[in-house]
């Protein structure tokens, strides 16, 4: 074999060996692939990127009721059903347990966490009896009459039946709470708004007074009503905004209208301000005179 012929033979057994190599490269790679989608997949799982589905849907609504109970002897699912948390209950059991008693309506208030709102749905629910009353209650009883309508010896007045009502305007205090539904909280609001307002003309009305109760309305009535009534020409700005249905801007304007134009002769004077719509016209017709 010659020079020349050494030199292909040599340049040939070189390009064979390249392509087995190369051929082998690609063979390791294509091994190596399941190996290395393995890992990776094992990686994201490990960092959080495969989280599991979670399914949402929503909260479960918890359902609160209102009925008479007793602080001193209401069961653990009781006071759930009343709207009270766990911990809640568990506060009440430990104060019992370490001989509390609940004497009034207001020691419930009392309770670690409880809010005023959540007092005021409660209060009127609140049953006390008359063992965990103090024995000298049962001369006072008797001094105030077998109804205990004197709530400040404990004893608490006698609720009225479907069939009977209470006059709105006449109602003090402690009539008012001989409604069912209503404690001493909404018996003062009641006398309250009707001082604010010069008297109810409508038992609607009462909703204008915060959460009140809607079910306690059917026992109310308003009979031969007679508002105090406010000459709007005659007092001040700071005097006619007191009332319920005249706010700042509605006070400024009635003055405006009256420096302007001189007295009012009638509401309808005012139906062309902004601030006085038919509906606030209507409401504040009963509330005023000229």
């Amino acid at each position: 074999m010659n020079r020349n012929d050494r030199k292909i033979a040599l340049a040939a057994i070189g390009v064979a060996l390249a392509a087995l190599g190369g051929i082998w490269l690609a063979g390791s790679e294509d091994e190596a692939l399941p190996t290395t989608v393995v890992a990776s997949d094992t990686l994201r799982t490990m960092t959080g990127h495969h989280r599991p589905v979670v399914k949402e849907g929503p909260l479960p609504v918890r359902h609160v009721e209102t009925f008479p109970f007793d602080p001193n002897t209401a069961d653990s699912s009781q006071l759930i059903r009343l709207g009270l948390q766990s911990w809640q209950v568990r506060n009440i059991y430990k104060y019992r347990a370490r001989g509390g008693v609940y004497r009034k309506k207001e020691d419930f208030a009392r309770l670690y966490g409880l809010t005023v709102k959540d007092y005021h749905r409660l209060e009127p629910y609140i049953r006390i009896s008359s063992d965990y009353q103090p024995a000298a209650t049962l001369v006072g009883g008797k001094a105030n009459g077998a109804n205990g309508a004197n709530g400040t010896n404990g004893v608490y007045p006698r609720k009225i039946d479907s069939t009977q009502h209470v006059v709105l305007n006449t109602a003090d205090t402690t009539t008012l709470r001989q409604v069912p539904g209503i404690g001493i909280y909404f018996a003062k609001e009641i006398v309250r708004y009707g001082q604010r307002l010069g008297g109810y003309v409508s038992v609607d009305q009462l909703d204008e007074i915060a959460d009140f109760p809607q079910a306690s309305k059917k026992y109310f009535v308003v009979q031969q009503a007679h508002p105090k009534k406010l000459n709007v020409n005659q007092l001040t700005l700071q005097q006619l905004r007191r009332h319920p249905y005249i706010n700042y801007y509605q006070a400024r304007a009635i003055k405006e209208y009256c420096r302007l134009h001189g007295p009012l002769k009638s509401l309808d004077d005012l139906r062309l301000s902004r601030d006085f719509p038919p509906e606030v016209i209507q409401r504040l017709a009963p509330y005023v005179t000229f």
